[in-house]
C-alpha cells in the first residue's frame, strides 16, 4: 500500500533509500489486459492521452510477434523529445525483458497509435550518449524511477521511436548519408 503524504514528495515505496514496491504480478497483468480491453471497446477513443510538459502520455504500439509474423499490441507511457518519442522497456518492472521490446529488435519499423492519429516509425535503444538525458527526463515525471529500475536485474532501454522518414532510421539506423547506386 502506497502511503502518500502532504509533507513527503515520495510515496512510502518509492522514498529514496527505501527499497520500491510492486502490486504482485497478477494485479499488474490485469491492469495491462483491461487498458487493452478499454482502448478496443471504445474504438481507440479511451486508453491514450497525449505527452505534455507536465506528463507522460500513453501510446500503442503495435509490432509484429517475431515467432509468430503475427501483429501484436501493447500500450506504452511515452514523452516527446523532438520528432521522436521515448519509451522505457520496463516489463512493469519485472525482470523480463517485455515481448514488445523483443519483437521491436527482431523488426525496429512499427507502427504508433496516438491521440492525433498513427505515426510510422523505427525503434532502437537509445545509444550511451542519449540514456542519461533521457533517463533524466523520464525521472521529472515519475521520482521514484531509480528506485523502481534498482528492483530489475538487468539494465532498463530507454526506447527511442524515430519518425520513419527522417534520422538514423531513413538513413538505415546510422548517421550516414545513403550509399550511391
Amino acid at each position: 500500500m502506497t502511503d502518500h503524504r502532504a509533507d513527503d514528495a515520495y510515496p512510502v515505496s518509492a522514498r529514496p533509500g527505501r527499497a520500491a514496491r510492486l502490486p504482485p504480478r497478477w494485479f499488474v497483468r490485469a491492469a495491462w489486459a483491461i487498458h487493452r480491453a478499454i482502448y478496443s471497446v471504445t474504438g481507440g477513443r479511451r486508453g491514450l492521452r497525449s505527452a505534455s510538459v507536465q506528463g507522460w502520455g500513453m501510446m500503442r504500439l503495435r509490432t509484429v510477434g517475431r515467432r509468430t509474423g503475427e501483429e501484436r499490441t501493447a500500450i506504452l507511457g511515452y514523452f516527446e523529445d523532438g520528432p521522436d518519442l521515448v519509451t522505457m522497456a520496463m516489463n512493469g518492472w519485472a525482470a523480463p525483458e517485455p515481448a514488445w521490446w523483443l519483437n521491436l529488435q527482431a523488426c525496429p519499423d512499427v507502427t504508433v497509435d496516438l491521440v492525433d492519429g498513427s505515426r510510422a516509425v523505427h525503434g532502437r535503444a537509445a545509444d550511451a550518449e542519449e540514456r542519461p538525458r533521457l533517463w533524466a527526463r523520464w525521472a521529472v515525471y515519475d521520482k521514484g524511477l531509480d528506485a523502481y529500475a534498482a528492483l530489475r536485474s538487468r539494465e532498463t532501454q530507454v526506447v527511442i521511436l524515430e519518425p520513419r522518414s527522417t534520422g538514423r532510421a531513413a538513413l538505415g539506423g546510422a548517421d550516414r548519408p545513403p550509399a550511391a547506386s
